[in-house]
């Protein structure tokens, strides 16, 4: 079975529990988690979401909303100007 096989195959229990294993940084056995499998398990993550969930329940999502839009907005309508210290 290749990687992408395993993602395909992957249950929402396995996802859910590789995530929270990523969280308290340790397996649930309560062995820590080393560099390596924290790595490998994080892509696992990151890939299952990619297929299973709408964009917004994905790992590492940020909802920018409503004040995205107005930040946008207002910085289209005021310019950048550089002051020098001595302008007060």
């Amino acid at each position: 079975m290749d990687y992408q096989q395993a993602i395909d195959k992957m249950s929402p229990e396995i996802y859910e529990n590789l995530k929270r294993s990523l969280e308290q940084g340790r397996w649930p056995d309560g062995r820590p988690m080393t560099p390596e499998p924290r790595e490998h398990a994080l892509a696992a993550v990151i890939a299952w979401g990619e297929i299973h969930l709408p964009e917004q329940e994905r790992v590492g999502f940020i909802d920018r909303g409503k004040k995205a839009s107005a930040f946008e907005a207002k910085t289209r309508e005021t310019p950048l100007t550089w002051k020098d210290r001595d302008d007060h």
